[in-house]
């Protein structure tokens, strides 16, 4: 079967629509256990600090987005 013969309910589109909204990651950034054989130092938990305020930060502005605009 050619990718242009592909019908709509075939598995793995439906997937890749799936994933795009799938937030495990993020969440697994957020809450994961910790790991004894990842290194841990000042700079790499200052790193890792940064990029969950910065992720707060930008779902923050998105969903303020999606706020102003569902009230137009």
């Amino acid at each position: 079967m050619t990718p242009e013969n592909q019908s709509s309910s075939d598995p793995k589109k439906r997937n890749k629509f799936r994933e795009f909204f799938e937030l495990n990651e993020v969440l697994g950034y957020f809450f994961r256990r910790k790991d004894p054989a990842r290194p841990s130092n000042f700079n790499i938990r200052m790193m890792h600090g940064i990029n969950k305020i910065s992720i707060v930060v930008f779902l923050l502005g998105v969903m303020w987005l999606i706020y102003k605009l569902l009230l137009r």
